[in-house]
């Protein structure tokens, strides 16, 4: 196995990462903060300096804004709210970012008055940062995607409303009440479409595209962050059948569905010792009494709910030697101090694993190669000599 130069340079990020405590701050707060500057520069664009007077005499019911600068009020707004979603690494917040910001680089590709081509690269590049740090944002509780989710429906329905209300006079027939408003607003965003009131110019019909547009995304959105978490977890206890009755607390992590990391698991629970399996895909057939985590095995969210921050060891035994660094690195990144065992399928890997510094390497496939070789030639092999060859401790554990 080749190890790319994309992987060696992301090895050296997380050890980077790992240095400056990047997994207390990192990505979430500075592409937050991205966030909340992309849209006080889409506000003061459209609306100029005084752009917070504009919020203070909507609701003193005082509201001024041409009907054109709607929905890069709304938009501005909503990414203030999403940012706040973003320092809590939610998940829905990510993905209602995602679709402001595409939102706002399109409305200002379309708009010939002014020059945003600025604003408009600057766009791309917070959506190229978030599209980038998809991994970070885990967090998935009902609570905050219910929170987030209810936040996006109420801000696209006040864009709706006031947005149908200002254009009203080019409604058949004409919207002149706020209620009237929130009525077509509300048929629009669902799909319903009575038909008692239709756009008549091209500003309006424009205008409902959008509002469909973002109804039916915004309320897919919704229902699926707030949904997904519930049916997720009730999958994952079915998967993880003996999650509740294992305390994951002082136990060994085996990484890998390789025949090394299924007769690790089998020696470990002969033996008594607490031991959860973590697999990339669900088991074809059953396993029987085990602690079984499904999930990615690099990722923080799948190691924590294995309970790595409080394991004894984690065996990463992958049949690919750069997952298996991944692993480690990963475990580091918890900061717990674990213990860390990793395998090695290819000799010609074993010096760059040893870069990530694993605690313990195993290389009994390497052995065999070897034992063969000195059998066949007649040469001694001791005890000794097997126990140095199949594990290759690093200089630091051998002193502990």
């Amino acid at each position: 196995m080749h190890i790319s130069p994309f992987q060696r340079i992301r090895v050296e990020l997380l050890k980077f990462h790992h240095v400056i405590y990047g997994r207390f701050w990192f990505p979430h707060f500075p592409l937050a903060f991205l966030l909340a500057l992309g849209g006080v520069g889409l506000l003061q664009g459209d609306l100029g300096t005084q752009w917070q007077l504009y919020l203070t005499d909507f609701w003193a019911d005082q509201f001024h804004v041409p009907p054109e600068r709607l929905p890069q009020l709304f938009i501005g707004v909503g990414m203030f709210t999403m940012a706040a979603g973003l320092l809590l690494r939610s998940r829905v917040a990510w993905i209602m970012a995602l679709l402001l910001v595409v939102t706002a680089a399109v409305s200002l590709l379309f708009r010939h008055d002014r020059d945003d081509h600025f604003l408009i690269g600057y766009f791309l590049l917070v959506l190229a940062a978030l599209l980038t740090a998809w991994r970070q944002f885990d967090k998935s509780s009902v609570t905050a995607s219910t929170l987030f989710a209810l936040t996006s429906v109420v801000m696209l329905l006040l864009y709706a409303t006031f947005g149908t209300y200002y254009l009203g006079d080019e409604f058949k027939p004409p919207i002149p009440a706020l209620v009237s408003a929130l009525y077509y607003a509300v048929v629009t965003m669902s799909t319903v479409g009575y038909g008692d009131i239709t756009p008549r110019t091209v500003e309006a019909k424009l205008f409902a595209v959008s509002t469909i547009v973002l109804g039916v995304a915004v309320f897919a959105t919704s229902l699926t962050a707030v949904v997904a978490p519930m049916v997720s977890r009730s999958l994952k206890g079915i998967v993880n059948r003996k999650a509740n009755s294992m305390k994951r607390e002082n136990h060994f992590i085996v990484i890998g569905n390789t025949p090394l990391a299924t007769n690790t698991w089998r020696e470990l629970a002969q033996r008594g010792q607490p031991v959860t399996r973590v697999l990339r895909q669900p088991p074809t057939s059953e396993l029987g009494n085990v602690d079984l985590v499904v999930g990615d095995p690099s990722s923080l969210e799948t190691l924590r709910q294995a309970g790595a921050d409080k394991a004894t060891a984690v065996l990463a035994m992958l049949d690919d030697d750069s997952e298996n660094a991944f692993v480690v690195l990963a475990v580091r990144e918890l900061g717990a101090g674990v213990r860390t065992v990793s395998a090695v399928n290819d000799s010609r890997n074993l010096s760059r694993l040893r870069l990530v510094q694993p605690d313990v390497v195993i290389a009994p496939q390497i052995l065999g190669g070897e034992l063969a070789a000195m059998m066949l030639c007649g040469e001694e092999v001791t005890s000794e000599f097997v126990m140095r060859r199949v594990l290759h401790q690093e200089q630091g554990s051998k002193k502990k």
